[in-house]
């Protein structure tokens, strides 16, 4: 479906990509709305809806707007930036082992904001981000140094990025060992990656970054597009591929170490939430709006799951989605039957 926005210029729109789209908001709104009205305590949707437009019980009030609607935002919000952080990365490797958690940077990430944590006597939402963009930066400079010396950054940007991920979780783990008790029940409960205590305190700095953030991955489809074809075609296409390389880094790494500051590591949604856009899609390249609602639902509905399969007990959804991503990578590497000819 061609769209004419404007005089020279024009929208290409993907109907089964749109349809997807769609589908996969609508069940991150279902899941949203249920984690909004069920649980310990139960509301009917009259009720929560009058707390939304500022009625409602202190009660009400508090279960809706203090409990459960911070932490839906926030899940929303982060797994989209994950989801189009592992969208860029994979495209940039051509690799679809190429995630921020796989080569690295999330790790690098976790080892600048546990510095702050455990260093810090008084560490923020706003300090523990400038730890882990720090971090995520250090670490993608390193990796993509060591890959370009290899050759390239295809295969070499994910041998790379696990060779130092595995060198920096050791480092993490003698930080942690070094800590005090105290400091290490903190630095362990944001490392495994929760939102069971977000707050809007940490809520509000995602949401701005969000909405600076989100929007400027429109800008990377077409330069990302051009190089899946290869530096040569990019080139030829004009191109500066250099630069947009290394946008493209940087966009990425901004995005995960955002997402670490506010909720710790959260493994795998990165690595899978593309694949499955891609495969919903049936699309070639990347996808970006199709990653984004990907990243949305998995993580809503991971956190649903998080809070309801144990309940009274809530496990940290990192742990339950490096617990399903295990299985998933498992199948990435082989374990699914081969596709026949002609599907995705």
């Amino acid at each position: 479906m061609l769209l004419h926005p404007g005089r020279g210029r024009s929208l290409l729109l993907r109907r089964r990509a749109l349809t997807v789209t769609t589908a996969l908001l609508a069940v991150a709104i279902g899941a949203g709305a249920y984690t909004l009205l069920t649980g310990a305590y139960e509301l009917p949707a009259s009720d929560a809806l009058r707390v939304l437009v500022g009625g409602g019980s202190d009660l009400d009030r508090f279960i809706v707007l203090g409990q459960r609607l911070p932490r839906l935002v926030s899940a929303a919000l982060i797994g989209a930036m994950l989801a189009l952080s592992g969208a860029l990365f994979q495209s940039l490797s051509r690799n679809p082992l190429g995630s921020p958690d796989i080569v690295g940077f999330t790790t690098g990430a976790t080892t600048g904001g546990l510095l702050v944590i455990l260093v810090s006597a008084a560490s923020s939402t706003a300090t523990i981000a400038l730890g882990t963009t720090i971090g995520g930066f250090a670490t993608a400079a390193v990796v993509v140094l060591a890959a370009r010396r290899r050759g390239g950054v295809g295969e070499n940007l994910v041998l790379a990025g696990v060779a130092l991920s595995q060198t920096l979780s050791a480092l993490n783990d003698y930080l942690l060992s070094r800590a005090t008790i105290q400091q290490a029940e903190v630095a362990r409960a944001w490392q495994y990656g929760s939102l069971n205590a977000i707050t809007w305190a940490q809520v509000r700095p995602l949401a701005a970054a969000a909405v600076v953030l989100l929007p400027l991955a429109a800008w990377f489809g077409r330069p990302a597009a051009a190089l899946e074809l290869g530096d040569d075609a990019a080139t030829s296409l004009g191109l500066g591929v250099g630069r947009v390389r290394a946008a493209m880094v940087g966009y990425g790494v901004v995005l995960a170490a955002v997402c670490v500051s506010v909720a710790g590591p959260i493994g795998f949604l990165a690595l899978a939430a593309p694949q499955l856009a891609q495969r919903l899609a049936r699309t070639a390249g990347l996808t970006l709006s199709v990653s984004a609602a990907m990243g949305t639902a998995l993580l809503v509905v991971a956190d649903l799951a998080a809070q309801r399969l144990l309940a009274p007990f809530q496990i940290p959804v990192g742990l339950l989605a490096a617990a399903c991503g295990g299985v998933y990578l498992m199948w990435l590497l082989g374990l699914r039957a081969p596709a026949a000819p002609g599907r995705p």
